[in-house]
């Protein structure tokens, strides 16, 4: 439940340590306009290694688990500015400038496939937290999506859940997650935090570095910027009559949610705190560093499930909260995981053979199939109103997962 572990395998460590010393100088994004898609090349971080070079992977070509709803899945790429506001880590950079992927319900076969990531944010990420590395860019940038960019959408409306991913992780971290609520009839607006995120490619091909990774940080700051950001995606795509998103007639504006991952999880609380909008939360992993008040959240629902501490301990952030929370909720603990299980992290660790420190005891696609059955369960139950006994107790299906009192 904390945005390190000492107990996590060594490629989670180093994907979550700050940007080295060879990340590019700092580059404000171009203020275009607000829509624009993401599609120029990108330009990759300068630097030379400062340490050993990793192992080079395999050949084979890294694939995300199928989604497992009945519907295929589109994505778009928004660029969004918030002139009403400057960024809150580079003012010199002007509006706040968010690059957000959409997954929805669509139709097969009438898009492209779909890229992980840009290359210039595969780039930052492997140089940026493995110095000397030696694993080339397509490894990553070009891993097996499900996702057809441009694709024709289903007709219908459907619920909205932005997610925030973890502090220094791209968006692309969530991308299993994010096509399988797609899948199963969900909106999804997949956030980069800009300067908070390892990698975030703007329209003009330049890739930000995270700023944020080399200074000290006050936690609630960030959580609280987070959830600023949250608010202005849904903003603008529950805008009328001139919302950002071209299918934004998808989105049922009365069935909204959140979920993230690490920090993007501690940021779900002020968010729901703050926007009577969201009405859903699932915190993955992510200690609270803005805590659920004595008053509560306003009766919303909220998941939390992490992983198992050192020695049977629990996070205090989500011990003091636990009984703050008024509405429906759990606190679900996925035994044999670490901290970066509830993304897509350990997929690329055992596709590229990164070395860990201690091998988890939970298989990479388990830890992915868990976190999309639950968090799926969660906002079924909570956004569609369909009755999921999976989150009534323990199963024998899932002996990894306790349930909490």
């Amino acid at each position: 439940m904390s945005r390190l572990r000492t107990t996590a395998a060594a490629a989670a460590l180093l994907l979550a340590l700050p940007l080295s010393a060879a990340a590019p100088a700092l580059a404000a994004p171009s203020p275009t306009g607000s829509t624009a898609p993401v599609g120029a090349p990108t330009t990759a971080p300068a630097g030379a290694p400062t340490t050993a070079p990793t192992t080079a992977p395999t050949t084979s070509r890294i694939q995300l688990p199928r989604p497992t709803g009945p519907y295929a899945v589109g994505q778009d790429v928004l660029h969004l500015v918030d002139q009403n506001r400057p960024d809150p880590w580079v003012p010199s950079a002007g509006p706040r400038q968010l690059m957000v992927s959409m997954y929805y319900p669509a139709h097969a076969g009438t898009g492209s496939p779909a890229p992980y990531m840009t290359d210039g944010a595969a780039r930052a990420l492997l140089d940026g937290k493995l110095p000397g590395n030696t694993i080339p860019t397509a490894a990553e940038a070009d891993a097996r999506t499900w996702a057809e960019s441009g694709a024709r959408p289903q007709g219908g409306h459907y619920p909205l859940v932005v997610l925030s991913p973890g502090f220094t992780m791209p968006r692309a971290s969530l991308t299993s997650l994010a096509e399988d609520l797609a899948s199963r009839g969900y909106v999804i607006a997949l956030v980069d935090h800009t300067y908070e995120n390892t990698g975030t490619t703007f329209p003009d091909g330049r890739t930000l570095p995270c700023v944020m990774c080399g200074r000290p940080k006050e936690w609630p700051a960030v959580d609280e910027s987070r959830a600023k950001d949250v608010s202005f995606v849904v903003d603008r795509l529950t805008d009328h009559p001139h919302p950002a998103w071209r299918y934004a007639r998808l989105i049922d504006r009365d069935r909204i949610g959140m979920a993230g991952h690490s920090a993007g999880g501690a940021a779900t609380v002020p968010a729901l705190l703050t926007d009577d909008r969201i009405g859903a939360g699932v915190d993955l992993d992510g200690t609270m560093d803005v805590l659920v008040p004595d008053s509560g959240i306003g009766g919303k629902p909220f998941l939390m499930m992490g992983h198992p501490l050192d020695g049977g301990a629990e996070d205090s952030s989500w011990v003091r909260s636990w009984s703050n929370l008024d509405g429906w909720k759990r606190w679900l603990t996925v035994d044999g995981t670490n901290h970066a299980d509830f993304t897509d992290f350990p997929l690329f660790f055992d596709g590229l053979g990164i070395p860990q420190v201690a091998q988890p005891a939970i298989a990479s696609g388990r830890a992915v199939q868990l976190t999309r059955k639950y968090v799926g369960a969660f906002f079924d139950l909570q956004l569609k109103g369909v009755a999921q006994p999976l989150l009534d107790g323990p199963t024998a299906a899932d002996p990894e997962v306790r349930f909490h009192s």
